[in-house]
C-alpha cells in the first residue's frame, strides 16, 4: 500500500503535465534573422515566413561583424605579435625565465620590473595625471572668464557709488535756503526752552 501511493502521485503529475500542442512538434514557419543597420527599414513578415531584425549602429554597416574581429585563432594574430612569438623560440638558459636550463630563473626578476615599469607608463595612474591635467586646464580656461566678469560688476558697483555720493554732495541740506543762505542751524543736544 505504501508503494502505491507515491506511484499514485507520480500518474497524477505526468497526466496534469502540459503536452505541447501537435502542430508545435512539426515544422512551423520559416523563419528569417536580418540585420538592419541605423534608421534601416526592417522588411514585413509575410503569411509563410517571419522576419526578425537585429538593429546595429550605423558605424557598424561596412565593417567586419565583432566575433569575426575578435578571435583567438593564430590566422587573426598581428604580425607583430607572430615576430614576437618566433623572438621567444629557443629562448632559454640563463636570464631567460624558463624552468629549462641553468640560471633560467634569473631573468623572471628582469621581466618583471620591465612589466612593472610599463605598467607605471600605461596604467591607471599615467591615465589619471591626464585626467587631472586636462581637468585643471578647463578650470584654468574658465577663470580668466569669471575674474573679468567680476571685474566689470566691480567696477560697475564702484561707479554707482560714486555717482551717489557727487549727487549727495551737489544737493542741498535740509535747513538750507534755496538762496544759498544758511537758515538757524539747531544742535541736536541743545535743550529746549521751559514752557
Amino acid at each position: 500500500m505504501k508503494r502505491l501511493i507515491p506511484l499514485a502521485a507520480a500518474v497524477a503529475v505526468a497526466a496534469l503535465a502540459p503536452w505541447p500542442a501537435a502542430a508545435q512538434d512539426q515544422a512551423g514557419d520559416r523563419v528569417n534573422v536580418l540585420d538592419v543597420y541605423g534608421n534601416d527599414p526592417c522588411p514585413e513578415s509575410s503569411t509563410d515566413e517571419i522576419v526578425v531584425c537585429r538593429r546595429l549602429e550605423e558605424g557598424d554597416r561596412y565593417r567586419i561583424p565583432k566575433a569575426l574581429r575578435e578571435s583567438d585563432s593564430p590566422a587573426g594574430q598581428s604580425w607583430a605579435q607572430r615576430v614576437r612569438t618566433f623572438e621567444a623560440v629557443g629562448d632559454f638558459g640563463a636570464l631567460s625565465c624558463s624552468p629549462v636550463g641553468a640560471g633560467g630563473e634569473l631573468g623572471c626578476t628582469a621581466q618583471a620590473i620591465a612589466r612593472a615599469f610599463e605598467e607605471r607608463r600605461t596604467g591607471f595612474g599615467a591615465r589619471a595625471g591626464e585626467l587631472i591635467a586636462a581637468a585643471r586646464e578647463e578650470r584654468l580656461s574658465t577663470i580668466d572668464e569669471e575674474a573679468a566678469a567680476t571685474q566689470g560688476r566691480v567696477e560697475q558697483i564702484e561707479r554707482e557709488y560714486m555717482d551717489r555720493v557727487r549727487r549727495e554732495q551737489e544737493a542741498e541740506l535740509p535747513g538750507e535756503s534755496p538762496n544759498g543762505a544758511a537758515g538757524r542751524v539747531v544742535s541736536p543736544l541743545a535743550v529746549p526752552p521751559g514752557e
